[in-house]
């Protein structure tokens, strides 16, 4: 005998948005007079053939590459000061509410007024995102307690696609019944694990963080309802993108600045094999609902570069599309980590009728790719 499952809806989103910018042209700025630094520090060794010379970079370099024009981050003066190049946090006690907590705290009260809930009514808290600010106890635990929520909360790490593979534990939990009301958020403090010294990435990340409300249809309350249609997540590995920082580095007699303990990739190599394995998944998973590409409204897709996405929707819909079919964030986020598919629907879902269908897709490190395909009630 089928078992029936009850409709299953996202019911609020929230956004927490730093307060700073950074500007390409800044961020240029504080990266060249680094650059110039190095260089005249190790000038005998360039000199000697021994070390290559480090090369500026530019505006045009990086809105070429990428599509991004400026970032939000929670703190700017110490990722500006060449002689640092990566935010300054104050520490707070154990007693204290930690920094990620309190960013996760802010998107989730925003999510819950929109779906017309208090912290009360959650039983369930999910913290996914790309890096932990500790390692216990779970920083989910610390946002369940703040908020004043029940049951239980968990962390979970699944890099760029930690939000969608977050959303499907939610969906299934709620359709089964083992939990109510669920909440996920994606803090994602980028600007800590960003190697900003690096010319081929220093431009990439902005912080942020994201909230979503998953219930039953029936307990719903919010006026924007979209209705999970379906899940879908995939995982294959690769060291295309990869950071290595963790609890073992001091075992292992490191030095804590060597390159790999903070964010570095391949990026031709992502691009081009991320970019298929994406499209593949999306027209995969729609087929398996007995969707086409074309049917869908709306793509709000992961946001670390616009070429990439340019390039999955046109193997989806077999031409160029605009930002009302696939709308871009990273030009004002930048790339957000796991949050920025959820931003892409927080901001750009207003416009969508009832009945209108799209897709939420994520893809990243692992690599992994999730796919949550909504339509609006």
């Amino acid at each position: 005998m089928q078992t029936s499952f009850p409709a299953v809806v996202i019911s609020g989103t929230g956004l927490y948005q730093p307060p700073h910018v950074i500007t390409n042209a800044e961020l240029v700025a504080a990266f060249n007079a680094y650059a110039d630094q190095q260089n005249a520090a190790h000038a005998d060794a360039i000199a000697r053939g021994e070390r290559q010379p480090m090369t500026h970079s530019s505006v045009e370099f990086i809105e070429k590459a990428s599509g991004i024009k400026q970032r939000y981050v929670i703190e700017k003066d110490g990722v500006l000061d060449p002689a640092r190049m990566y935010p300054r946090f104050k520490p707070r006690g154990d007693d204290e509410l930690s920094l990620m907590a309190e960013i996760a705290v802010d998107a989730a009260q925003k999510a819950l007024a929109q779906a017309g809930k208090t912290g009360a009514d959650i039983d369930a808290v999910l913290c996914s995102s790309a890096n932990m600010q500790r390692a216990y106890p779970a920083m989910a635990v610390e946002i369940q307690q703040a908020l004043g929520a029940g049951g239980y909360g968990f962390d979970m790490n699944v890099a760029c696609s930690s939000a969608t593979f977050a959303l499907e534990q939610a969906f299934n939990a709620v359709r089964t019944g083992a939990s109510k009301c669920v909440l996920v958020v994606n803090p994602e403090i980028t600007s800590a694990h960003l190697e900003w010294r690096d010319r081929d990435c220093h431009f990439i990340f902005g912080d942020v963080c994201t909230a979503l409300i998953v219930e039953r249809a029936d307990t719903a309350t919010g006026p924007d309802q979209w209705e999970i249609l379906g899940t879908q997540l995939a995982t294959q590995f690769s060291s295309n993108i990869r950071n290595n920082f963790g609890f073992m580095n001091r075992a292992e007699d490191r030095d804590p600045e060597a390159r790999d303990l903070t964010f570095y990739q391949e990026g031709r190599k992502v691009f081009k094999e991320v970019v298929p394995m994406a499209a593949a998944h999306i027209e995969t998973h729609l087929g398996k609902l007995g969707l086409e590409p074309t049917q869908m409204r709306r793509f709000w897709l992961h946001q670390a570069n616009q070429g990439m996405n340019q390039l999955v929707i046109k193997k989806l819909v077999g031409a160029d599309a605009g930002d009302d079919v696939a709308p871009l964030i990273l030009n004002e986020y930048a790339n957000t980590a796991s949050a920025g598919s959820i931003i892409a629907f927080h901001h750009h879902r207003a416009d969508l009728q009832p009945g209108d269908a799209g897709v939420i897709c994520s893809f990243g490190a692992g690599y992994s790719i999730g796919s949550v395909v909504v339509k609006k009630r």
